[in-house]
């Protein structure tokens, strides 16, 4: 008989680290416990040895990491009787607050920027029942649009200025170091809103610290006063490296950007909402916030696919293209282990992905003949 205990969420799995009680009725779907994937093939085109691994956050059950805080933040709305949520987003959140929501019985409001959101995102939100609110505007007007009607109306905001979501985004950071069995060096993520390379750093963070002073000053929740400090592996904490993309850096230009642009819809936020956060991560850990453009991204994402059978969303990409090029210009030291978040699923975005899809697709005549040859000729 098999005795191996059910997987129930990260909630579940993290009580003892989390802001809820025994009696918290948690609204989960089963998220976190994602894959930490060895990339092998990709390394032969390095000069040096390092070590990389993915955190493939694809794999929650809305195909995003964005699940990690939401189930914490919708558990803490309905432990406070909300009837309704409400996000901005430019596609994940949205998706992820639309699942979360029919969960828990309650309403989820989500405002979009017409004409700027994945389809593979959008329909998830649609048929989950969310209301669907589309702007003419970008993320960023939808932001504030959002904190503007919760001031006037029931409803709780669940993007990443809810400090319970990072709580529950920071467990992917407990979950690489029981699985390495410590820190990594360096851990590279997309960079939008800024909320998740925050999440990850009070994560890591907690498990480094041996008392409350050593807890980062990032946390939005307990204000770096922590009381869920586990110390398993003390005084160590990898380099944050947060990548943008060119053209919505804000965090590379050192101020926000009004009109931000480019293929990575889920990045594409040019007045991150966990910005001084951000800046204590980088400050704190001795990483760096870096860009790339389009089509690094885009090659990146097609290597990942070809090379390695992972499947990511543009924005994921670009925490793995971030690595390439910090190694070849000497960034990262002989032997480092890495860490690359891949945010989101490949069939979140599938339009971006079948553009540049080189694959042939042969038609033949339903023979064995026809259809022997067609392999010969393809292999």
């Amino acid at each position: 008989m098999n005795s191996r205990k059910r997987y129930t969420g990260l909630i579940d799995n993290y009580r003892h680290r989390l802001p809820i009680n025994n009696k918290t009725k948690v609204i989960s779907l089963g998220e976190g416990n994602t894959p930490l994937i060895k990339i092998r093939n990709i390394m032969s085109t390095l000069d040096k040895h390092v070590d990389i691994y993915v955190k493939y956050e694809g794999l929650n059950p809305t195909g995003s990491f964005k699940d990690r805080g939401m189930t914490m933040a919708v558990t803490k709305a309905i432990e406070s009787d909300a009837k309704a949520i409400i996000c901005a987003s430019t596609g994940n959140t949205s998706a992820s607050a639309a699942a979360y929501a029919a969960r828990a019985g309650i309403t989820a409001f989500v405002l979009i920027p017409d004409g700027k959101i994945a389809q593979g995102k959008l329909v998830q939100a649609m048929v989950g029942g969310a209301v669907v609110i589309q702007i003419k505007g970008n993320f960023d007007d939808g932001m504030r649009l959002v904190k503007e009607v919760a001031d006037k109306a029931p409803v709780t905001i669940v993007n990443s200025i809810n400090p319970f979501r990072l709580q529950g985004q920071k467990t992917a950071a407990f979950e690489i170091i029981e699985e390495l069995g410590k820190p990594p060096d360096f851990h590279y993520l997309p960079v939008g809103n800024a909320g998740n390379i925050t999440a990850h750093w009070i994560g890591y963070s907690e498990c480094a610290a041996t008392d409350s002073k050593q807890v980062t000053k990032a946390c939005a929740y307990c204000k770096g006063d922590c009381s869920y400090i586990d110390g398993s592996s003390p005084g160590v904490r990898p380099k944050m490296v947060g990548y943008q993309a060119s053209g919505s850096a804000p965090f590379i230009r050192g101020n926000m950007v009004d009109k931000p642009e480019t293929i990575a819809t889920a990045i594409r936020i040019g007045h991150p909402q966990s910005w001084d956060y951000a800046w204590i991560v980088d400050e704190e850990s001795g990483g760096w916030f870096d860009e790339c453009n389009d089509e690094e991204i885009l090659a990146a994402q097609k290597m990942l696919a070809e090379r390695e059978g992972i499947f990511c969303e543009p924005a994921s990409a670009i925490s793995l293209a971030g690595v390439l090029k910090d190694v070849e210009s000497g960034k990262i030291p002989e032997n480092s282990l890495i860490v690359c978040t891949l945010t989101g699923h490949g069939l979140k975005d599938p339009d971006t992905a079948i553009k540049q899809s080189t694959a042939p697709v042969v038609q033949v005549e339903a023979t064995l003949e026809k259809v022997k040859s067609a392999i010969l000729d393809n292999m």
